[in-house]
């Protein structure tokens, strides 16, 4: 059985580049990957060489060590090989639809930097559209302590920190592309703030994974002058979906997966089957690459199942929300 499932994923990597064998070979494959056991714990104490593949060789390049946020526990630990880096780079330019504005510019990146991976993957795309990169440092690990312990009031004024020190670069900088997490609605607050990115921003990335449609909107109202791509992926599956262009403000955010690397199933958490479309259920997360190997990742989201897009296999996903617990741990978002 090792043998023909191993055979299988060779033969769904290959797929990616020969259109003969996508359609019979790629959803046997997924449906293959129900088979395996979702490992994700694991990757909070195995050492890191154990990650690199085979595949690379006996003097394999060297990897990027990325961790998760901690949120149900000890983090997680991935890598980000150097060809991993640059596929999902190239995504991330491709997210941005052409836009030749954010490119010999600024961007301005207000998120976890340091042991979390959408650092790296901005800095690298920065560097991809020439733009100069300012970060401001955000510890999401930190402000979860703070809100696990009730210390609600010191949470805010550590968001107030970071809405500073990002306030300084937005009136001082040409800044044409900005991505940040939650603190987002704290930087709305302030007109000084929302003058400077309604000027000067051209694109505004949400990251962290939950935007619901009524603040979308809102937030829409607030900077007209920007576009706003609200950004939903995970570090255990080192990779983003690709958000939907809508046709309208009314369209909710719908975000596919990036066949046959990244694929979403959406399934009822009590018996393990998917739901129907149009139905809610917990997000799980497949990932193969040459790179890396996580299939059956139960994500701490729930989201409505929607068709693929052409081309895509499996679901894509809306209005996703976080669970209230996950692994038997309270879930608290945090800023991240």
């Amino acid at each position: 059985m090792a043998l023909q499932l191993g055979h299988r994923l060779t033969v769904l990597v290959a797929a990616s580049k020969e259109p003969r064998l996508r359609s019979t070979h790629r959803r046997q494959v997924l449906r293959d990957l129900a088979l395996f056991p979702n490992v994700v714990d694991e990757l909070r104490e195995v050492p890191i060489g154990g990650l690199i593949p085979a595949g690379y060789g006996p003097r394999p390049p060297t990897p990027r060590v990325f961790e998760s946020g901690g949120t149900t526990g000890a983090p997680k630990r991935v890598i980000i090989m150097p060809d991993w880096g640059r596929q999902t780079v190239e995504w991330e330019v491709g997210e941005l639809r052409g836009d030749p504005r954010v490119r010999d510019g600024g961007f301005l990146l207000v998120s976890a930097t340091g042991p979390h991976a959408v650092g790296h993957v901005q800095e690298r795309l920065a560097e991809a559209l020439n733009s100069a990169f300012f970060t401001v440092d955000l510890d999401p690990r930190w402000v979860k302590k703070l809100i696990a312990r009730g210390a609600a009031d010191e949470a805010a004024v550590y968001v107030d920190h970071i809405v500073e020190q990002a306030g300084y670069i937005l009136r001082s900088q040409n800044i044409t592309l900005m991505m940040t997490t939650p603190p987002l609605q704290a930087i709305a607050r302030r007109d000084d703030l929302v003058e400077a990115i309604n000027e000067k921003v051209v694109w505004l990335k949400l990251g962290g994974a939950h935007l619901d449609e009524d603040t979308r909107q809102i937030l829409h109202e607030i900077f007209p002058n920007t576009r706003l791509l609200n950004v939903y992926g995970s570090t255990m599956v080192v990779g983003q979906a690709h958000t939907r262009v809508a046709d309208s403000l009314d369209d909710p955010t719908v975000h596919d997966g990036r066949t046959p690397y990244l694929t979403f199933s959406v399934i009822d958490p009590d018996t393990g089957r998917a739901v129907r479309c149009g139905e809610r259920g917990q997000v799980v997360m497949h990932h193969v690459s040459k790179s890396l190997f996580v299939p059956n990742n139960l994500e701490r989201d729930t989201a409505i199942r929607v068709p693929a897009a052409d081309g895509q296999i499996r679901n894509a996903l809306t209005e996703t929300v976080p669970v209230q617990t996950f692994g038997g741990e309270a879930v608290i978002e945090g800023v991240y």
